[in-house]
């Protein structure tokens, strides 16, 4: 819970767009880091182990690990403080491989007096990750955090890429605290947001409105159900690509145990299948931020803590693999004769992988995969690339 010995101001919510707008930079110069996160506990590993390449401090084009234990976008959630000592133990004895990106676990984030407060802190520290381009990944808290993720990258840049993985599209609008079951209607209806794509995959259809997902259609937002995430990372790949902002709802995760999520379920994502999902979200050409949220921090079995940081390590090998790419792009053109009209497909030869239009400019090119330019071929044009 709130610490009183780090008595933060009850800052409102919105304070932060006010403060940040006038103050871009000085906020994060004079934020005192110890005020707000407690730094990690120390582990023996050895120089071949990931704990033996990890610092606390934020490096420029790095990775930075920050814990949250404040749940109170749940019903009934609390602030608890949790011991995320056992997914470190679990993270740091994992192999460095050959990573050469810096990689830096800032701590646990101290829990506001209020929600509002965690999630302007949260902001505060998201502000000096971009600050230094680093590509900061929250674990812990409530899915509502995905919230400050968004507004914090928002101070950044425009035309917002979002991909969540999710088992359920929350887009409740009630009351005027946010949750985790309206955070997602915040960012879709905000006025101050620029957001360029929303995708929604690994939705249940049994466990959601039917008007929610009815919606989500309507405005041409993709979605995915779980069934077509199965088995292969394919389908879903082309909607991680190109995202700015990836969260994962661990209740996407099929549970094990004494459940691997805060509410957990019976069907989802399983252990290999997620971890390959993780590996695709650090394979993303603009990841800037990553949040994964509704993690049970106080499960006692093992294998959930160890589950969480096998996700962290494929998220991070894939980054490590992604700034290993040439920044040079070299294409093939394939053209497909659909209805009297030529369409382009294009193949990265270095990556093998997939993208619809014919601009020169590869920004402009629209991610598919290469099932999309077989269904070209036969006839089928997929309509999302004549949106």
């Amino acid at each position: 819970m709130f610490n009183e010995k780090h008595n933060l101001p009850g800052l409102c919510f919105f304070c932060y767009f006010c403060f940040a707008s006038k103050f871009p930079t000085e906020a994060t110069i004079k934020m005192n880091i110890e005020d707000i996160l407690l730094p990690p506990r120390e582990f023996e590993t050895e120089k071949w182990q990931l704990g033996n390449m990890i610092s606390s401090e934020i490096q420029e084009n790095g990775i930075v690990l920050i814990f949250c234990s404040d749940y109170r976008g749940l019903k009934n959630g609390s602030a608890e403080i949790l011991d995320f000592r056992k997914v470190r133990k679990q993270l740091y004895e994992l192999s460095r491989l050959d990573f050469e990106i810096p990689v830096c676990d800032l701590g646990d984030l101290i829990s506001g007096r209020s929600h509002e407060d965690s999630h302007f802190i949260l902001q505060e520290v998201l502000a000096m990750c971009h600050q230094k381009n680093a590509v900061p990944i929250v674990i812990g808290g409530s899915s509502d955090l995905a919230f400050s993720l968004f507004s914090a990258l928002n101070f950044q840049q425009q035309n917002i890429s979002y991909t969540q993985i999710s088992n359920v599209i929350s887009l409740a609008n009630d009351g005027a605290e946010l949750t985790g079951k309206n955070f997602l209607s915040r960012i879709l209806s905000s006025k101050t947001f620029s957001l360029k794509n929303y995708h929604h995959l690994g939705y249940q259809k049994h466990l959601n409105a039917v008007d929610s997902v009815k919606l989500m259609k309507e405005v041409e937002f993709d979605v995915m159900r779980l069934a077509e995430m199965m088995n292969t990372t394919e389908r879903a790949e082309p909607f991680l690509r190109r995202a700015d902002l990836v969260t994962v709802n661990c209740d996407a995760v099929e549970s094990i145990g004494d459940g691997f999520s805060v509410n957990p379920q019976v069907n989802g994502l399983n252990k290999r299948e997620i971890c390959a999902y993780m590996k695709e979200i650090g394979l993303g050409e603009n990841l800037r931020s990553v949040g994964i949220f509704n993690f049970n921090g106080q499960s006692e079995d093992i294998l959930n803590h160890q589950l969480l940081a096998q996700m962290i390590w494929y998220l991070i090998e894939g980054i490590n693999i992604q700034k290993s790419h040439p920044a040079e792009r070299s294409f093939e053109t394939f053209w497909v004769l659909s209805d009297d009209a030529q369409y382009a497909f294009k193949r990265d030869t270095f990556t093998n992988l997939w993208y619809f239009g014919d601009s020169e400019n590869a920004a402009d090119l629209i991610p598919c995969g290469k099932w999309e330019y077989e269904d070209a071929k036969r006839g089928f044009l997929n309509p999302r690339f004549l949106k």
